[in-house]
C-alpha cells in the first residue's frame, strides 16, 4: 500500500489526526476550505510532546544514554519545536536541509525556510556521541527535558552561515555574535520532549500554535494578520496594525520581548 495520508496516533492527539486527514482533502481538491484558515507550514502541525507510554519508555532507558546539556537558547528552540512552532520539522536539521536553507533559502524538499535550526555543540561533546543512538537533553539543573534520535553530526563554517543568513559577518550583528560564541559541530536528528519549558510571567499569553488556531477558529476568523516585533509597539506599528485590521478579520501580536 502507498498511503496518501499518515495518521500518528500514538503521538498525535485526536484533533490533530483530524486536522492532517482534512488538510490533505482539502488539498488534494475533495473538500473546500472548511475554516479559511490558512495551513501550518508544510500542511501539518508538528507535535513532538512524548505520549504517556512514550514518556514512560523514554524514562526508562535514560539512565543508560549520554546526556547532553543545553543552554537556554537551545532549550527554547527544543520547546518551539515540540509544540509545532516550526512545523514540519520534527527536530534539529541535517546536513542536506541545512546546505539547502544556506543556499537556497528553502528545505531540500523545496519548502520555504530562511534560517536553520540547528543544535550546535564542540568537537569535545559530539565526539562522545554516536550516529544512531539516543542522547538525552538536560537543563542547567540536570533535568532531562528530552531526547534527540541523534541520525547525523557534521560541521558548520560559522562565517559562512553568517553571511548566508544575516548577510553579514560583522560581529556586532547579534545573531553573528551568537554563531561565533556557539560550538562548530551540528548534531542532527528527531526530537522526543519529555516536559516543556514554561515561561514564569504572562503564561496565559504564551499560546502554542495549536491553541491560537483553535482561538482563531472560536472567534470565527477567517483572515489573520500576524505583527511580530522585537521592541515595545509605537505609533507607526500601531498605524500598521489598524491598516491590517481594515482587511483582516484579526490580529495576531506575537512580541519577541
Amino acid at each position: 500500500l502507498a498511503p496518501e495520508v499518515v495518521v500518528h496516533t500514538d503521538r498525535e492527539r485526536p484533533e490533530e489526526s483530524v486536522a492532517r486527514i482534512l488538510a490533505y482533502l482539502e488539498a488534494a481538491g475533495y473538500l473546500p476550505p472548511a475554516a479559511g484558515i490558512i495551513p501550518p507550514h508544510g500542511g501539518r502541525l508538528v507535535n513532538r510532546l512524548a505520549t504517556p507510554e512514550q514518556a514512560a519508555a523514554l524514562r526508562a532507558r535514560l539512565p543508560a544514554l549520554p546526556r547532553l546539556t543545553l543552554g537556554p537558547r537551545a532549550l527554547a528552540v527544543l520547546d518551539l519545536l515540540a509544540v509545532g512552532a516550526f512545523s514540519p520539522l520534527e527536530g534539529f536539521l541535517g546536513r542536506r536541509d541545512y546546505e539547502s536553507v544556506l543556499e537556497r533559502m528553502r528545505l531540500a524538499n523545496g519548502l520555504p525556510w530562511s534560517i536553520p535550526i540547528t543544535l550546535p555543540v564542540t568537537p569535545a561533546e559530539a565526539e562522545r556521541l554516536a550516529e544512531g543512538t539516543e542522547v538525552a537533553l538536560a537543563d542547567a539543573a540536570g533535568r532531562v527535558v528530552g531526547v534527540l534520535a541523534l541520525q547525523e553530526r557534521y560541521e558548520r563554517d560559522p562565517e559562512r552561515e553568517a553571511e548566508a543568513v544575516y548577510r553579514t559577518t560583522d560581529p556586532a550583528h547579534p545573531g553573528v555574535a551568537v554563531l561565533r560564541r556557539q560550538g562548530h559541530v551540528l548534531l542532527a536528528g528527531p526530537v522526543t520532549v519529555l516536559e516543556r519549558q514554561r515561561p514564569a510571567q504572562f503564561a496565559a499569553y504564551a499560546l502554542d500554535p495549536a491553541e491560537t488556531r483553535r482561538q482563531f477558529a472560536a472567534r470565527g476568523w477567517r483572515t489573520i494578520v500576524g505583527f511580530q516585533t522585537r521592541n515595545p509597539i509605537h505609533r507607526a506599528h500601531e498605524y500598521l496594525q489598524k491598516c491590517a485590521l481594515e482587511v483582516a478579520d484579526g490580529l495576531l501580536i506575537h512580541p519577541l520581548v
